[in-house]
């Protein structure tokens, strides 16, 4: 288990904001929107601690399970109990949940369950719990596939992704994970087509497009479901019916389930 305090300052929500688009927060009592605690208390481990992937390999939380071992995230719940106000300490715990390996199609796969505990003012104000998974290199790249696009329906907003935006937001919340922002790296060591596109910003994106209805997210419950990469785009729909991510060929990546203040519940 780890734990960090800081003071939350209020640039990397500005950063953020500029970043997804929208304004930053403007009333202190409302707090910092769902899942913007991503671009605080985060772990900045010594370069040389990190692996050939950017990854660090020792002195955090997760640590790999063995060396050589691809990480994605895979999901994750993420509950807002209560205001987290930029300008206050907070205190980030992490420690691991679980650990369990698994046979999958393409090699044995590692499920690493983490939990997050923020709190401040000596109050609970979020907890996350954050699936990782780990698989073995992969043994051959894997070619780009062309697809008809699907044009954006009403209920549907277009997201960039383009090389900039996932620079920056590795950038913003210290991920130095080379698969989101050195293409070469990508294509003929971990076998993509293209960068990829992180699960955290396919959440965000999400969390935005309910927020964005004008309603208060106060939990969401995500699930990664398919590869998203920079050429293939990011669109988000997020209707009464449902909170999804696809690419621009219409297949599905990123699904969703989000609580608002209300307690309405918008599942896909």
């Amino acid at each position: 288990m780890t734990e960090r305090t800081e003071v939350l300052q209020p640039e990397p929500a500005v950063a953020l904001a500029r970043l997804l688009g929208v304004d930053p927060p403007d009333r202190e009592d409302d707090g910092l929107p769902l899942l913007w605690h991503w671009v605080y208390l985060l772990d900045r481990p010594h370069q040389a601690d990190l692996g050939p992937d950017g990854h660090p390999v020792r002195g955090v939380v997760p640590a790999p399970p063995a060396p050589g071992r691809r990480r994605m995230a895979a999901g994750g719940r993420v509950t807002r109990t209560g205001p987290l106000v930029v300008g206050r300490a907070a205190t980030r715990r992490t420690e691991v949940v679980s650990t369990t390996d698994k046979a999958g199609r393409s090699g044995p796969l590692t499920f690493v369950v983490v939990r997050h505990t923020i709190s401040q003012d000596g109050e609970v104000k979020v907890v996350e719990e954050q699936d990782i998974v780990y698989r073995d290199a992969a043994a051959a790249p894997t070619p780009a596939t062309a697809a008809t696009p699907a044009p954006p329906e009403a209920d549907e907003r277009v997201f960039p992704v383009d090389p900039t935006v996932l620079f920056r937001f590795s950038a913003l919340t210290y991920n130095a994970h080379r698969i989101h922002y050195d293409r070469d790296y990508a294509r003929d060591v971990e076998g993509y087509p293209g960068l990829v596109v992180h699960g955290p910003l396919q959440a965000l994106a999400m969390a935005e497009a309910v927020r964005g209805t004008g309603a208060a997210v106060t939990a969401i419950d995500y699930r990664v479901v398919a590869p998203l990469f920079d050429h293939q785009g990011l669109v988000v729909r997020a209707t009464s019916g449902g909170v999804s991510v696809r690419d621009h060929s219409g297949r599905v990546t990123a699904t969703g389930q989000v609580e608002t203040l209300t307690g309405e519940r918008k599942a896909r």
